[in-house]
């Protein structure tokens, strides 16, 4: 349900992240989520220099699977794990979004220091209606790029956001078409998969 893929095409330096489970709209299990974080943990080690998450299929993620929320994954802190070990990454970190983002997926999202998103998607944290709490990190990253306001209308008026406006908003940095979301990405990562590693760790870093 989770593919890594070190791509041989740039010697090894990007590291996709697949959530593969379009039938049931990439919805995510707390087994998804581990791996997810096994996968971004061990990246820099394993010679990444660039990490790409992405989905299959036409959603990026409907967010938690409903039989593993009822279950008490909605409050698993697998969660932040994940999260956690996209944010730390030292390299280049980009979530290419094929498609529409949704509640705890957002995390996944948030984590990453870019997002490049399909033009049909859409975005929603619908936490408010289904009486749940976002994700510890997500109130935060969400309002550094949006502001306050808009993440309260995210959070908590439950609005549901176009592509279009998430561009506007600075939810997502680029829009491309969905079969070109890859793409997209990679352009992006291009000069990072080209360098010294200890130098995009220093760039890195020094963005914080």
């Amino acid at each position: 349900m989770i593919r890594v893929e070190d791509a041989a095409g740039e010697a090894g330096r990007l590291r996709m992240i697949r959530l593969d489970r379009p039938d049931k709209a990439n919805a995510l299990t707390g087994a998804m989520l581990a791996q997810v974080a096994e996968a971004a943990e061990g990246a820099w080690a394993a010679g990444a220099q660039v990490l790409v998450l992405t989905g299959t299929g036409k959603v990026f993620s409907a967010g938690a699977d409903l039989e593993a929320a009822k279950a008490g994954l909605a409050t698993d802190p697998v969660w932040e794990r994940a999260s956690a070990a996209i944010a730390a990454f030292p390299g280049l970190s980009i979530a290419a979004l094929n498609g529409t983002l949704a509640g705890g997926a957002f995390g996944m999202a948030l984590a990453c220091d870019l997002r490049i998103a399909a033009e049909g998607a859409s975005f929603f944290y619908p936490v408010m209606r289904l009486g749940y709490l976002p994700q510890p990190s997500d109130p935060g990253r969400l309002a550094a790029l949006v502001g306050p306001a808009r993440a309260k209308m995210i959070l908590m008026g439950g609005t549901r956001i176009a592509a279009a406006e998430a561009l506007a908003w600075g939810l997502v940095d680029r829009l491309a078409p969905a079969p070109d979301v890859l793409d997209a990405a990679r352009a992006l990562a291009a000069d990072a998969l080209a360098a010294d590693p200890a130098h995009v760790k220093a760039i890195r870093a020094q963005l914080g």
